[in-house]
């Protein structure tokens, strides 16, 4: 975990090849710590910025919130609500963070993209289209 201010984490490059470390606010990685994670997601938390829930720019992916993204190897676009897995409805588009994708955006700024290992062993790249804050 690296825990800094967001002056800070606003200097770090931003390009869309470079996902960067990703941005996750201090009580969504408290709680993300108590469950058992994928190798992945923990590592990507091991990585993560942490700041408060008010540093986090709003173009970041964050629980609870909407995003679009494009799966850059078959072309498509989907839209999904990022959830904790006890609140996971994959009918309403509301994806688990425990799952590959979930794993994947969880940090991701609006046009950041990452390669990430799926499970059927298939490596994909996804890539932050649009971010929209919960309101509340």
């Amino acid at each position: 975990m690296i825990k800094i201010n967001i002056a800070m984490a606003q200097n770090f490059p931003r390009e869309s090849e470079y996902s960067g470390p990703p941005v996750v606010c201090s009580a969504d990685y408290v709680r993300l710590r108590q469950y058992a994670l994928s190798d992945e997601l923990a590592e990507e938390l091991d990585r993560a910025i942490v700041v408060e829930r008010e540093q986090v720019p709003i173009d970041v992916v964050t629980m609870h919130t909407r995003c679009t993204y494009i799966d850059q190897g078959i072309g498509t676009q989907r839209e999904i609500e990022l959830v904790f897995p006890d609140e996971a409805d994959p009918a309403m588009g509301k994806i688990s963070v425990l799952t590959p994708v979930g794993s994947a955006l969880i940090g991701l700024s609006v046009g950041q993209e990452i390669a990430w290992e799926f499970p059927d062993g298939s490596m994909r790249r996804l890539k932050v289209a649009s971010v929209t804050q919960r309101a509340g």
